[in-house]
């Protein structure tokens, strides 16, 4: 099995710079480091947070990737504590960097399976049998208030303070992530993204982009301009993954 990969990530219509950072990396035996990351907070730092996560992430991976799902999980519980730490040193060093942090949604993905990580609002869903699930935990105070029975989740969808995370990286000294494995098999489908995609479209206009014959690099740049075209109040940011079965 392979996968074939392609992301966009888009400033959107009202804000001054781009703050989300998505990369792609390979090991050498072939397993995929996907990486989502919407930096916030502090003057302009969200940017900085943001880059270091994916840098710090990337050079890690390409230095020693894990080997199985159960070292994944443990790679990334490692390397996300490392970035905070990281984060937070450079925060307190300089007043510029004040405050700053980040989401993060990544998945490293093997030949038959993936895991995905993430802490914040940064979702990921799989496309599978025609079934779209979220396989990320929205770390944020709507989903604390859903969870609790406080609001309905369609409550949520106009809730006031929907863009207040619970957690993140760089906020504070222990980075709680979640890490979840999945099996994935030839026509699945993986869509990472940051909320200012999530938070525009609704769920079926999600499922028809990647239930639609287009390729990988066609449905991201049409998510992008749907985000956008329904106001797109932030920065977008979309990656999409497509397992096949490999030839030969």
């Amino acid at each position: 099995m392979s996968m074939k990969i392609a992301y966009q990530t888009d400033i959107g219509h009202l804000r001054k710079e781009n703050q989300d950072r998505v990369a792609k990396f390979a090991a050498p035996d072939g397993t995929l480091l996907v990486v989502v990351a919407d930096g916030i907070g502090g003057s302009r730092s969200g940017d900085v947070a943001a880059q270091m996560t994916v840098d710090h992430l990337g050079r890690q991976f390409k230095a020693a990737s894990p080997n199985s799902s159960l070292e994944a999980i443990r790679w990334f519980a490692r390397e996300v504590q490392l970035i905070n730490d990281e984060i937070l040193k450079k925060s307190k060093e300089n007043p510029k960097y004040q405050g700053m942090g980040t989401t993060l949604v990544a998945s490293i993905i093997f030949k038959n399976a993936m895991v995905v990580a993430n802490i914040g609002d940064s979702r990921g869903y799989v496309l599978h049998d025609g079934l779209l699930t979220q396989v990320t935990i929205d770390h944020s105070l709507v989903n604390e208030l859903v969870k609790h029975g406080d609001i309905t989740e369609e409550e949520a969808q106009n809730y006031p303070q929907s863009n207040i995370i619970t957690r993140a990286i760089g906020a504070s000294a222990d980075a709680r992530i979640e890490v979840n494995r999945f099996e994935i098999s030839a026509g699945d489908q993986v869509l990472l993204c940051s909320d200012g995609l999530s938070k525009m479209i609704t769920r079926e206009q999600l499922m028809e982009v990647l239930k639609s014959e287009l390729p990988v690099a066609d449905k991201c740049s049409r998510l992008v301009k749907m985000a956008n075209e329904a106001g797109g109040p932030d920065n977008i940011t979309v990656l999409i993954g497509l397992a096949e079965n490999q030839e030969g």
